[in-house]
C-alpha cells in the first residue's frame, strides 16, 4: 500500500492528459479528421504568433481577475504547447512578475521592477482554447503559485509543467482517496515502484475528472471509477475500439425507412423486457459484439416473444472479418452472423475475454438474423425508429466515460470530438430528467460501472458522436 512518505517522494504533476480532439473544419465537417487522428501537444517556439496571441489573452485575465496594485507581465517563457481541439489549446508555463505600472494607468510600456525583491515574481500555467475562425479565447486552466528562488551555484531547470507538490493536508486526503480505491476495486499493485505510478496516474485523473465536472453542461458527476488508475492510452487499449473511427473500414449498409409514428415523449425498452441485464467484456475491445448481439436479443423478443442472451465470444472467435479484442465494426458483425447462420446463447457458448479457436456449433444456434440497416442520424428520427423497432447498436467517443459517475454527461467538444468514436453501446430508450433530455445507454462494463451498468448521455446536439453509426439486424 502506499504510504504518506512513499507520496512525498513522487513528483506530481499538475497537467491534464491530452484530450481527444480534432482539426479544423468548416460548417458540418467542424470536427472531422483531415489527416488522421491528433497526436501529441506540438512544443512551440516562442516567436509562434499565436502563442504571442494566447499569452496577450492570459496576461490580461490574469490582471483582470488579481487584486494587486501593479500589473504584472510575462517575465519568462518556460515552455508552450499548442494541439488542435476544434481550435487551438494552447498550455504555456510562464514566470509572471510585478512591473512599475498601476492597473489604472494606460501606458504602453511597463518596466519591470529593477529589485528583485519587488518582482514577487510566480510560476504560473495557463491553458488556452482559441477558436480563430469564431474570433473566441477561452482560459480553461490558470494555475499560480510564488516562484522558490534557487541557491546561487544551482542551475535553473526548464520543465514542461510546473512540479506543484501539493501541501501536506492535499497529500493526506489524496492517499486517503487512493486506498479507498484501491479497496473498493480490489486493487493489487506488484511493486511500491508501481503502486507510486498508479498514485501519480490516480492523481492525473482526479484533475481531468474535475475539468470535466467544471465544463460539463448537463447534470452529470465525474469522479473516482474503477478506471481511476489507467492512464488515457491504457484505457482506449485495454476497453475501447480504435477500428471505429477508421471510417475507410465501414462497409455500405441499406438505409431503414424512417418510422411510421412521431417520437413519443419518452421510451425505454426496459419496461418493456427487451432489454438483458449488462454484461462485462473485460479487457477485450469488444464492445462491438456486446453492442450487436444486445440489439438481436431486443429484435429476437421483438419477433418471439423471448429474451435471450446471446453470445459475443462466439463473435470474439469465429468473426473473420473483425479483430476479436483489438476492435470490429457491427456492420462487420451482421454479415459474419449472417454467414455463420446465427448465434448461440451465452450458456451454450460462454464468454472468456480473449480469442480462442472457435466452437461454433450450427445445431446450437437459438437466434438469427436475415439483414441488417443502418439508421438516420437526425436524432428525432433515431428516437421514433427506436420505440417502433427496439433498441439499437450505436458507438460514442467515450473519452468522458472513463470518470462518468451519474448523471446526464453533455461535454463540451473539447473532450468529445464526434468523429473519433471508440466504443460501441446498446441504446434502450431516451427521456428527460428535469428537463435535460437524455439516451439511456446500456453499457458492457459490468454493473459497478455508472447508474447499474448504464451511462446517460444529452440528447439533441449530437452530443459524442453518438449520431454517427446507429444501426440495427433484421429478422423477418
Amino acid at each position: 500500500m502506499m504510504t504518506a512518505g512513499g507520496f512525498r517522494s513522487t513528483v506530481i504533476w499538475l497537467a491534464l492528459a491530452a484530450v481527444v480532439a480534432s482539426v479544423l473544419g468548416h460548417g458540418e465537417d467542424l470536427d472531422r479528421p483531415l489527416f488522421g487522428p491528433p497526436g501529441s501537444p506540438v512544443r512551440l517556439h516562442d516567436s509562434d504568433p499565436g502563442l504571442k496571441k494566447a499569452l496577450d489573452f492570459a496576461e490580461e485575465r490574469y490582471n483582470r481577475g488579481s487584486n494587486a496594485m501593479h500589473l504584472r507581465r510575462v517575465s519568462r517563457l518556460i515552455s508552450a504547447t499548442k494541439q488542435l481541439v476544434k481550435g487551438i489549446r494552447y498550455t504555456i508555463t510562464v514566470e509572471l512578475s510585478n512591473t512599475q505600472c498601476k492597473k489604472s494607468t494606460m501606458l504602453r510600456t511597463c518596466d519591470f521592477y529593477p529589485e528583485a525583491e519587488k518582482l514577487k515574481t510566480e510560476l504560473c500555467v495557463f491553458e488556452v482554447w482559441d477558436i480563430p475562425w469564431q474570433g473566441t479565447s477561452t482560459l480553461l486552466k490558470q494555475k499560480c503559485q510564488p516562484k522558490v528562488e534557487l541557491e546561487q551555484d544551482e542551475t535553473p531547470k526548464v520543465v514542461d509543467a510546473p512540479a506543484n507538490p501539493p501541501l501536506e493536508q492535499e497529500s493526506v486526503e489524496l492517499i486517503g482517496k487512493f486506498k479507498e480505491f484501491m479497496v473498493r476495486y480490489n486493487k493489487d499493485y506488484s511493486s511500491q515502484e508501481e503502486a507510486d505510478r498508479r498514485l501519480r496516474i490516480f492523481h492525473e485523473n482526479l484533475k481531468t475528472a474535475e475539468k470535466l465536472q467544471s465544463l460539463d453542461q448537463g447534470s452529470a458527476e465525474y469522479g473516482v471509477t474503477k478506471f481511476s488508475d489507467l492512464t488515457e492510452v491504457e484505457f482506449r487499449s485495454k476497453y475501447l475500439n480504435q477500428l471505429l473511427s477508421q471510417w475507410t473500414l465501414h462497409r455500405p449498409m441499406k438505409l431503414a425507412a424512417p418510422a411510421r409514428n412521431p417520437a413519443p415523449a419518452s421510451w425505454d425498452w426496459r419496461d418493456h423486457g427487451a432489454v438483458s441485464p449488462v454484461k462485462n467484456q473485460g479487457m477485450c475491445g469488444s464492445c462491438w459484439a456486446f453492442s450487436v448481439t444486445g440489439n438481436i436479443e431486443g429484435q429476437w423478443f421483438l419477433k418471439n416473444g423471448s429474451l435471450l442472451s446471446l453470445s459475443e465470444q462466439e463473435l470474439v472467435d469465429c468473426d473473420g472479418l473483425d479483430q476479436a479484442c483489438r476492435g470490429g465494426l457491427p456492420s462487420n458483425a451482421y454479415e459474419a452472423i449472417e454467414k455463420l447462420g446465427g448465434l448461440e446463447t451465452e450458456s451454450d457458448y460462454s464468454y472468456t475475454g480473449h480469442k480462442q479457436k472457435c466452437d461454433f456449433t450450427n445445431r446450437k444456434v437459438a437466434a438469427y438474423i436475415n439483414s441488417s440497416l443502418e439508421l438516420s442520424k437526425d436524432e428525432e428520427e433515431i428516437a421514433a425508429w427506436l420505440a417502433e423497432n427496439g433498441p439499437i447498436s450505436v458507438a460514442l467517443n467515450a473519452f468522458a466515460m472513463q470518470f462518468y459517475r451519474k448523471g446526464v454527461s453533455h461535454p463540451l467538444k473539447i473532450f468529445c470530438n464526434p468523429w473519433m468514436i471508440d466504443h460501441a453501446v446498446l441504446m434502450v430508450g431516451y427521456g428527460e430528467r428535469k428537463g435535460i433530455p437524455f439516451w439511456a445507454i446500456k453499457n458492457s462494463w459490468g454493473e459497478d460501472y455508472g447508474e447499474q451498468g448504464y451511462y446517460y448521455l444529452y440528447r439533441g446536439s449530437n452530443a459524442c458522436g453518438i449520431n454517427r453509426m446507429c444501426s440495427s439486424a433484421v429478422i423477418n
